[in-house]
């Protein structure tokens, strides 16, 4: 097991690279989810221009590489725009964030048209604004739909994140190469194995924070829902979603 460990300065060299690793995705992540709101309500819009720039961004944006968005990001944008060097973070997390944003806008389309009609139907009799109709009717019930899939997106924009070593960003996976090309000048040696084993560990447990934290979040959720309508919005366990709310519910139907 020993020979599995590294040293202390080692560690705080990879420490140095989770931390860019995980700015990257929080970064990426807020933006990711602005953009999947915005087009993935654009989709649902009665307006055809708005519904179909929202369909060139999604289909743009998921069927480009990620390697090849972050290159364009990071180095084709700013010679097309004549610009300076713009930040690195700042290029990468538009590329990651835009890439969310392209998976997470069919998300919420599709948790939003898993809605019941009698819902959307009754958002128009009470008169409620576009605004209102989503923030306090739409969205509450599509959240419970939004979270499973959502959890596994920010998973892959995790391991997205060890692409940005490619553009000179010390992540966490440009950290380990550094210590992989510098080990035969340490004076405590390291095998490539037992590094990449590290690194390996590390991302494994970041992935299960993420998967931890959004768990506790559809919890959280299925249980305000329950206590709202006397039912379960979506099984966590992987259940379909229940029956539409009784009769008389203040968000329910007519």
């Amino acid at each position: 097991m020993d020979g599995l460990l590294l040293t202390p300065g080692q560690y705080a060299s990879l420490w140095i690279g989770v931390q860019i690793t995980v700015q990257l995705l929080l970064w990426s992540f807020a933006l990711g989810v602005v953009l999947s709101l915005v087009f993935g309500l654009m989709r649902l819009s009665e307006n055809r221009f708005a519904r179909g720039f929202a369909l060139c961004y999604v289909e743009l944006f998921r069927g480009i590489s990620s390697i090849v968005l972050l290159f364009w990001f990071a180095f084709a944008l700013p010679i097309l725009l004549d610009i300076g060097q713009p930040s690195r973070v700042v290029m990468a997390v538009l590329a990651l964030g835009a890439n969310m944003g392209g998976y997470g806008a069919e998300i919420v389309r599709g948790a939003i048209l898993s809605v019941p009609k009698g819902q959307h139907e009754a958002t128009t009799a009470l008169n409620l604004s576009g605004f209102h109709r989503v923030r306090h009717v739409i969205l509450p019930q599509a959240l419970p739909v939004i979270l499973p899939p959502f959890g596994n997106l920010t998973i892959e924009i995790l391991k997205g994140t060890a692409l940005v070593s490619l553009v000179g960003l010390r992540d966490l996976a440009f950290s380990a190469e550094i210590l992989r090309t510098a080990r035969t000048q340490m004076e405590v040696p390291i095998g490539v194995p037992e590094l990449f084993i590290n690194v390996l560990v590390i991302y494994f447990v970041l992935a299960q924070i993420i998967s931890f934290t959004f768990r506790l979040f559809e919890r959280l959720v299925n249980a305000r829902y329950r206590q709202r309508t006397g039912r379960r919005a979506v099984d966590v366990s992987g259940g379909a979603a229940a029956p539409a709310t009784a009769p008389g519910d203040a968000t329910g139907g007519t």
